[in-house]
């Protein structure tokens, strides 16, 4: 690859793919952090991840399946906390990684 290409490629004001990739990458990385400070008084580290799919699925990747049960417990919160900056997350979903 020449440098040209590759200058192209890390271009912020470039529609790429690989623009597309950092910006979605950053707004779930904003989203994990709107619902980790939703989580006030828990662990809130123990969210490793999250995203918000076009079906309206809030998908939230936790440590444990014992942290699973509890953020499934804080539907309500993590769903009004991700809605209340603009998103329209209608279901949690919640994922153990692995």
């Amino acid at each position: 690859m020449t440098l040209k290409r590759l200058d192209k490629l890390l271009n912020a004001d470039a529609e790429t793919g690989l623009d597309k990739l950092v910006h979605r990458a950053q707004e779930m990385d904003d989203l994990t952090a709107i619902l980790q400070d939703a989580l006030v008084d828990m662990d809130a580290a123990e969210i490793i991840a999250a995203n918000l799919r076009d079906d309206g699925d809030l998908v939230v990747v936790c440590r444990s399946s014992s942290w699973a049960a509890r953020l499934r417990f804080e539907s309500e919160r993590l769903l009004a906390a991700a809605n209340a900056q603009g998103h329209k997350a209608t279901r949690l979903r919640v994922r153990v990684s692995g």
